[in-house]
């Protein structure tokens, strides 16, 4: 059966997990990256581990978790240190992109059994596999997948702080230091050939993600 690979990317807080979820609605695979980040890093996993090598014992809470209040302050905060992102993506990709290989491999190999339905009847079109990526326009040299489109969802950064602050309790400097972080919207603007306003009314948003679906799985 044919498969589509889509990646998915978008600023914090621009609309990307809604654009995601609506996906995941339709019918797509949805591989969550931010879901595959706290998997690497789960008490005792390898990626906890390396993080407490690298940045000590308070990276890490009493009950094993990752103290991520303070792996934030060390890695967005305005006092953090220069390097202190790259050694933790040179901790976590890795092991991400191992994850999602697996992810999308099992998605495939299940995907080329099921030529029919429950009922019997042969199902046609393409299975669509989304990688929902944050960051991708910062990794796409690297990350080990090709994508048949990428898209990305925006919106002002002035729509997103007042996100940050209201819907995730962040004061104005923290999500300010969450954007000045991340890629700017022209990166995405140059990986992407598909553009999602999600500042527009979410029903119309949606009939552009419906159709750009039903566009993915009319291919043969």
């Amino acid at each position: 059966m044919c498969c589509i690979r889509i990646g998915l990317t978008g600023g914090i807080a621009a609309g990307k997990s809604t654009v995601a979820a609506r996906l995941r609605e339709l019918g797509a695979y949805v591989i969550d990256y931010d879901v595959l980040a706290a998997a690497v890093v789960a008490p005792g996993s390898e990626g906890m581990r390396q993080i407490v090598r690298t940045f000590g014992v308070r990276a890490m809470r009493e009950d094993g978790t990752l103290n991520r209040a303070w792996m934030a302050e060390h890695i967005f905060g305005v006092a953090a240190d220069r390097d202190a992102r790259d050694r933790l993506d040179a901790i976590e990709h890795p092991l991400i992109y191992e994850l999602a290989k697996r992810k999308d491999r099992e998605f495939r190999c299940d995907s080329s059994r099921r030529t029919h339905g429950p009922d019997g009847v042969r199902v046609d079109g393409c299975r669509v596999i989304v990688h929902d990526v944050p960051l991708l326009a910062e990794v796409i040299d690297v990350i080990p997948f090709a994508f048949e489109h990428i898209v990305t969802v925006e919106a002002p950064e002035s729509v997103r702080i007042e996100r940050m602050m209201h819907a995730r309790a962040m004061s104005r400097a923290q999500a300010e230091d969450r954007i000045r972080h991340q890629t700017n919207r022209e990166n995405r603007l140059k990986i992407a050939d598909i553009v999602i306003d999600a500042t527009q009314p979410i029903e119309r948003m949606f009939e552009t993600v419906d159709t750009l679906y039903d566009q993915w799985t009319a291919r043969s």
